[in-house]
């Protein structure tokens, strides 16, 4: 039997929920549910918290869902809380959303990785539906009739025979005293009875952003609040030695300078350490740190060059590397002679450059800190501001507002934790604003790579063996100081997956040192290893004198569940999902492949005279899509897409508008990333420092028109946000050599002159 616990109210979202209301508490794992009534009383304050998804109905009918997961564009603030409601029936009218401040009781809040709704899509549907059937138990008990004779409409529980209502405020007192329904016993609604699930669906906070009142992070303001603006070191690992800050405090609102002490290692999410600039304004901040004067020690990442970086990466991918995938013996096939193809591949660094840079206000008292931050994770917030000040987390409360767009960047809360210092050396609250130069200039970069493939073709071109090197400064360089290998999971993002049948196969990773910091980025790894795979494929066709969508075709074969049992030096990555539920399919892959042959322009119109077409497919984040671009390019080298076709199984689709809507930006942020993505430095400083000179995809580069052609599948739900950018590189890659004969090895595109 469950436990049937009473939770304070101030435990609960600090007392968002009236005294009475009935709460649900749904936990991920194990799928348990805890009924319990929001009741202010004393023996409540040292209750058990069940780590999970909290759903509360008030007296007066009104349902509150806790969402946990951080709003940046993906639309998950709305979605998985549309789980709930339509499961439990209610009118979605009536239903309010609540931001959860950082805190383990609800589980996992890291807001990446494409996977809010694969992991947690049950467990807001279990709430919903429980609580829906306790409702139906206590109205049948009220009319003294069989729970079988009563069924729910909007907000209400119904008894057909006799015509009696009643609605969900009216049910929550008898119904917070039942038992709580386990997993087997609930009843979910068919899919042809959902209300929500599958339909197109707006946001919940779009009236909002659209008439300005939506609360992001630069929007935050508390009385008596300050303003800083940080000069950090610009080299990574950089201390200050000295500095002269006379001429900055006579800029009219500077009230003080500040330092940040520079991070030890490993990384984390600290600061970077640096001077910063109190004011009564942003404005007068950043006005007053230009008239700083630092001495730095720039320290041993000065020598930090990308050009001579990028040799040494294409040097070491061409060396044996750290085996991370084998089957059978390619050494032995190549030895046998006959046509091998090779060719080697090139991505530089990238910065997320999200709309709103980051921000973020703290206020530090009497050993505690508040927090409100743009962030994809309050608990890492926690977790960083508590390193940095010596106090315990649970004396972090970390409160998360909407993103101004996010991409991976926002997971990393150095930025809160420098609010939290400054708070404290001040003794007011304080808004640590991050410029767009900012931004650019020391961000935890998309990670620069060089891809090497070796293959060994028969008579159809088909691989005997295929050899892939990769090489790049991983993501395991944050957590670890001198980290030179990429960590399992992104040697599973585009690395050691490739979607085909091998007789002989080897993937190794190459060392390489990081002399920036980087982190994920949207689809993370899968960009430079798809540009690289999805090329690769390309040319092997063309060589073989095939169609490729034809090639691609006979490479994934008729499709079947793959075994990758005893390919990999551990259990292969699967992003983190368990294989028995999202098992490698490639069956599914060829489908979206077929789609794609039906329904773009594939093989309607014969490529040339500056127009072309591409094609590339890839499973990431559980997800299989197919990426069909189109280009024309000008006598100038100029290229325009004119169309992109998105083809996408992602098992069921809960909200079809925002999945639209991901795709769509998908392309626009994948063309973008290839035509013109590119960070550099010398002297260990990054060179670039705004929209200018990082340029990302305008209204004019962005592809005019974008098709999302989604499968209708009863598949468990996977990965929205970010399996729609690899394809489209290769693809967009494609089509220009289809149009121009060019073969696109290095990114951005403005390295190969087309014309």
């Amino acid at each position: 039997m469950n436990t049937i616990e009473n939770l304070s109210r101030r435990h609960f979202l600090g007392g968002v929920l009236s005294t009475g209301a009935f709460v649900l508490v749904a936990r991920v794992v194990p799928e348990e549910l805890f009924a319990q009534t929001a009741a202010f009383h004393t023996k409540a304050e040292s209750a058990a918290l069940h780590t999970g998804v909290y759903l509360g109905i008030e007296p007066d009918g009104t349902v509150f869902i806790v969402t946990h997961r951080s709003e940046m564009g993906t639309g998950i603030r709305t979605t998985l809380p549309l789980v709930a409601a339509d499961e439990l029936d209610a009118d979605w009218k009536r239903v309010k959303i609540e931001q959860a401040i950082g805190d383990p009781k609800y589980g996992d809040q890291n807001t990446d990785g494409s996977r809010s709704i694969r992991d947690f899509f049950d467990a807001f549907r279990q709430a919903g539906a429980s609580a829906r059937a306790m409702l139906v138990t206590a109205a049948a008990a009220q009319w003294k009739v069989p729970a079988s004779e009563c069924q729910t409409e909007p907000h209400e529980v119904v008894h057909r025979p006799s015509g009696r209502r009643l609605g969900y405020g009216a049910l929550v007192s008898a119904a917070s005293k039942l038992p709580v329904p386990k997993p087997g016993e609930v009843q979910f609604k068919p899919k042809s009875a959902w209300r929500y699930m599958g339909k197109d669906q707006p946001i919940y906070d779009l009236r909002d952003i659209v008439t300005g009142k939506a609360v992001f992070g630069m929007d935050t303001k508390l009385d008596g609040m300050v303003y800083a603006s940080i000069e950090h070191p610009p080299v990574v690992g950089g201390k200050v030695r000295s500095f002269d800050d006379k001429a900055a405090l006579a800029v009219p609102g500077v009230r003080r300078t500040a330092t940040i002490d520079a991070f030890k290692p490993p990384l984390l999410f600290q600061s970077l350490g640096g001077v910063a600039v109190i004011a009564d304004s942003t404005w007068a901040a950043m006005q007053g740190r230009k008239k700083l004067t630092v001495d730095w020690d720039l320290g041993a990442n000065a020598t930090y060059d990308s050009v001579a970086f990028r040799q040494q990466l294409l040097d070491t991918v061409r060396q044996p590397g750290k085996v991370v995938r084998n089957i059978g013996n390619v050494d032995a096939e190549f030895a046998k002679g006959g046509k091998v193809l090779e060719a080697t591949y090139y991505t530089p660094l990238a910065a997320h450059a999200s709309m709103e840079p980051p921000v973020a206000v703290a206020d530090y008292r009497d050993g505690k800190v508040t927090c409100w931050t743009s962030t994809q994770n309050p608990q890492a917030a926690q977790d960083t501001i508590s390193a940095a000040l010596g106090i315990k987390k649970e004396d972090v409360t970390c409160h998360t507002v909407l993103l101004g767009g996010g991409f991976g960047r926002k997971s990393k809360p150095d930025f809160a934790a420098e609010a939290a210092v400054l708070s404290k050396k001040v003794g007011k609250p304080v808004k640590v604003v991050w410029s767009r130069e900012d931004d650019i200039k020391f961000d935890f970069y998309h990670a620069t790579a060089a891809i090497y493939h070796k293959a060994a073709v028969d008579g159809r071109g088909k691989p005997a063996a295929w050899l892939v090197r990769s090489a790049w400064p991983p993501i395991a360089s944050t957590f670890e100081d001198g980290a030179r290998y990429g960590l399992d999971f992104e040697h599973g993002m585009g690395l050691n997956d490739l979607p085909y049948e091998f007789a002989n196969h080897r993937a190794e990773n190459g060392p390489a040192d990081a002399h920036v910091r980087i982190g994920w980025f949207r689809a993370v790894a899968n960009n430079y290893h798809v540009f690289a795979s999805g090329s690769f494929v390309d040319e092997m066709a063309h060589a073989a004198g095939r169609d490729t969508l034809e090639y691609l075709l006979d490479l994934v074969g008729p499709g079947k569940v793959l075994d990758l049992k005893g390919q990999f030096p551990v259990e292969y990555f699967n992003y983190g999902a368990p294989y028995d539920k999202y098992p490698f399919d490639t069956r599914r892959l060829r489908h979206v492949l077929e789609l794609a042959g039906q329904l773009s322009n594939w093989g309607k119109r014969k490529p040339g005279g500056g127009w072309g077409i591409g094609l590339a497919a890839h499973r990431s984040f559980n997800t299989y899509v197919a990426s069909v671009v189109e280009v024309e390019v000008d006598n100038t080298g100029r290229v325009r897409i004119p169309r992109v076709d998105q083809f996408v199984d992602a098992g069921m689709v809960i909200n079809p508008e925002r999945a639209r809507s991901q795709f769509e930006g998908a392309a626009v942020m994948g063309a973008g990333l290839a035509m013109f993505g590119e960070i550099s430095a010398a002297g260990g400083r990054i060179q670039q420092s705004n929209f200018n000179d990082f340029r990302v995809a305008r209204m004019s580069d962005a592809p005019v028109q974008v098709n999302v052609h989604i499968v209708d599948s009863d598949a468990p739900p996977t990965g929205i946000g970010e399996p729609g950018t690899p394809p489209v590189i290769p693809a967009l890659a494609n089509a220009i050599f289809a149009a121009t004969g060019k073969r696109i090895r290095e990114l951005p595109l403005s390295k190969t002159k087309l014309v």
